[in-house]
C-alpha cells in the first residue's frame, strides 16, 4: 500500500509532429493543475515559444481537441504540443499617391469603364503572372519613341518654342500612335473616352507642336487617331491569331447564328474589371490548371497552408475567370469546385488580381476621406432615425 500524500507515478506519450512522438515520465504523478503541466512540458522539453496542449478524446474516435481542464489527462494518455507562431504587427506608412493611382481618374472615369481591361501582360521569359499587374496610371506617361521619332519631336518642340510652329508629319504621326497603342493595350485593350483623353493631353502637354489646328484645345484630332488606332491594333493581334480571350470574346458578335459559338449569357466587362479575360499562364494547359485545382482542394484542408493556397489560386487565375466569364457558374458550383475563393483573405487576394486595387486599403482610406462629409448628413438627418443616431455623433464628439 502507498502512502496516502504519495501519488503514483505517471507517463506521458507527447506527440510534437508525424515524426516526433516522445515520452513524458512524471514520478509525482499527474500535475494539480493546467499550468503546471505547461512548466513541466517547457522544462522537459526546453520548449521557449508559446504551444497549446491537446488531449485525444476516445469519444470522438480518437480526435484531438484544446486540453481546457487537468482531469482529462489519464496515466499513459496521448496529448499533442502545437507550437504556435508569435502574431508581430509591423505598421508601416502608406503613401497615398499609391491608394489614388489604383483609383479612376475622376468619377467620370470610373463610371465610364464599363469595358476596360486594364493591366500588363507579363513576358514569356518572366516569372511573374500571365496577366495585367498594374492599373491604368494616376497620370499617363508618354512612352519613349524610335531615335528618329524623338529627334524628330524634339526639333519640333524647338520650332514651337521660337515661333509656335506645328510639327505636321505624317510618318512621325505614324509611329507615335503605334507606340502609344502598344503602350495602351498593356494597360487596357479596349480604353475609355475619359482614358483616351488622359493620353491625348498627356502627349500634347509633352509635345506642344503636336497640337491639332483648328482644334479649340488641340486634342480633338489626336483623339479619333488614338480610338482608331486601338481598333486596328487589336485587329493586327487576331490576325496574327494570338491566344488574347478578351479580344476572342468579343469576335463572336461577328459570328453568323450558323456558326459554333453563342452570346447567349457571355458575361461583359463590368467597371473596373481589369484583368476581365487573361489568357493561361505560360507553359500551361487546361489540363494542367486542372490538376493545379484538384491539388488546391487537398490543400486547403490543412491548417495554416495559407502560402500554398495562394500561390496556387494565383496560378489557376485565368482558368478561374474563363469559368466565370463564359460558364456563368451557380454560386453553390464555385463554391463546390474554388471552396478557398470564398475565404476572406482570397477574397481580398481575387479582387486585387481583377482590378489590381487593394481591396482593404482602398476602402479604408476612401472612409477616411468621407466621414467629416458623412457625419455632417447623419447630423442633419430627422425623425426617429435622427434621434438614434444622435447619442452616437454625440460620443464622437466627445
Amino acid at each position: 500500500l502507498l502512502p496516502v500524500d504519495m501519488a503514483p507515478s505517471a507517463k506521458l506519450r507527447i506527440i510534437f509532429g508525424e515524426d516526433d512522438v516522445r515520452k513524458l515520465l512524471l514520478p509525482a504523478g499527474i500535475p494539480s493543475t493546467l499550468q503546471d503541466l505547461n512548466d513541466v512540458l517547457r522544462e522537459t522539453f526546453d520548449i521557449t515559444g508559446p504551444f497549446t496542449v491537446m488531449y485525444q478524446d476516445m469519444d470522438f474516435d480518437g480526435q484531438f481537441f484544446t486540453l481546457t481542464s487537468i482531469e482529462e489527462v489519464q496515466d499513459k494518455a496521448n496529448l499533442k504540443v502545437v507550437i504556435t507562431e508569435p502574431v508581430i504587427l509591423s505598421l508601416t506608412t502608406v503613401d497615398m499617391s499609391e491608394v489614388e493611382s489604383a483609383v479612376p481618374l475622376s468619377t467620370e472615369a470610373s463610371s465610364s469603364s464599363s469595358g476596360c481591361d486594364t493591366i500588363l501582360f507579363s513576358s514569356p521569359d518572366e516569372s511573374g503572372p500571365s496577366y495585367r499587374s498594374k492599373p491604368w496610371p494616376f497620370k499617363f506617361e508618354i512612352p519613349d519613341f524610335s531615335y528618329d521619332i524623338d529627334l524628330a519631336l524634339e526639333a519640333g518642340k524647338q520650332a514651337y518654342e521660337n515661333d509656335g510652329t506645328l510639327l505636321n508629319n505624317p510618318s512621325v504621326t505614324s509611329s507615335i500612335l503605334e507606340k502609344l497603342a502598344e503602350t495602351i493595350f498593356g494597360f487596357t485593350a479596349y480604353p475609355t473616352g475619359v482614358q483616351i483623353l488622359a493620353v491625348a493631353e498627356a502627349l500634347v502637354e509633352k509635345y506642344p507642336c503636336l497640337k491639332e489646328p483648328g482644334s479649340f484645345n488641340g486634342l480633338y484630332g489626336w483623339q479619333q487617331r488614338i480610338k482608331y488606332k486601338m481598333g486596328n491594333y487589336r485587329a493586327k493581334l487576331r490576325g496574327r491569331q494570338l491566344a488574347i480571350p478578351e479580344l476572342e470574346v468579343n469576335t463572336l458578335k461577328r459570328r453568323c447564328s450558323s456558326e459554333e459559338g453563342s452570346l447567349k449569357g457571355f458575361k461583359r466587362a463590368k467597371k473596373a474589371e481589369v484583368n476581365y479575360l487573361p489568357p493561361l499562364p505560360f507553359g500551361e494547359t487546361e489540363e494542367t490548371l486542372e490538376k493545379e485545382r484538384l491539388d488546391l482542394l487537398k490543400e486547403i484542408k490543412k491548417k495554416n497552408n495559407e502560402r500554398a493556397i495562394n500561390e496556387k489560386m494565383e496560378k489557376s487565375f485565368a482558368m478561374r475567370r474563363t469559368e466565370v466569364v463564359k460558364d456563368c457558374p451557380a454560386i453553390q458550383d464555385l463554391l463546390e469546385r474554388w471552396p478557398s475563393l470564398f475565404c476572406e483573405n482570397q477574397i481580398k487576394e481575387e479582387f486585387k488580381r481583377i482590378t489590381t486595387i487593394h481591396l482593404e486599403r482602398t476602402f479604408l482610406s476612401r472612409l477616411d476621406r468621407y466621414t467629416t462629409k458623412l457625419l455632417e448628413i447623419f447630423r442633419r438627418k430627422g425623425g426617429t432615425a435622427g434621434t438614434k443616431i444622435k447619442p452616437m455623433l454625440d460620443s464622437l464628439n466627445e
